[in-house]
């Protein structure tokens, strides 16, 4: 009894297809909701903390685990920075960018988007209100990311 055919679903031995398995559960997570990095300027983290707890609430339909740093680094050790900064992006599907006037002037937000879209990584940028803000970042357009508006950023991120 048992036993069976090979199908697509691969076997014990199908080692490469065990990991790719694994990592497409590791960056859904064990709910079904995507592990995301967020990109942002420090000046905008009472911002992006509203679009974490928006993620949390169980009416919202926004979902995704949140791998990204909630306190800004000691920016006077910048390899370890990098360093943690990639092994969270690295755990992650996509990266989300927002978007604000501040976004111009971080130090991180164009280190992470090069980080991401190097490590393959899905990149999305979104903003409040109906229109992004000015002088959008020149990786915006070096890399093809698209933009939406935050309403439609849970649209977004399920389409992956």
């Amino acid at each position: 009894m048992g036993g069976g055919g090979g199908g697509s679903r691969g076997s014990i031995g199908d080692t490469s297809y065990l990991e790719n398995r694994a990592k497409e559960i590791l960056r859904q997570g064990d709910s079904g909701r995507k592990n995301v990095f967020i990109s942002f300027a420090y000046e905008d983290i009472d911002e992006v903390n509203l679009l974490r707890a928006q993620a949390k609430n169980e009416n919202s339909i926004l979902e995704f685990n949140d791998h990204s740093v909630s306190e800004a680094f000691d920016s006077e050790r910048a390899d370890y920075i990098k360093q943690k900064l990639r092994e969270r992006i690295n755990r992650c599907s996509t990266t989300v960018v927002y978007l604000s006037p501040d976004t111009l002037n971080s130090r991180w937000v164009d280190w992470e988007v090069e980080k991401s879209v190097e490590l393959g990584k899905r990149v999305i940028a979104t903003h409040k209100g109906d229109a992004p803000p000015t002088g959008l970042p020149s990786f915006i357009q070096k890399h093809g990311i698209k933009v939406v508006k935050w309403a439609k950023l849970a649209d977004e991120i399920s389409r992956e």
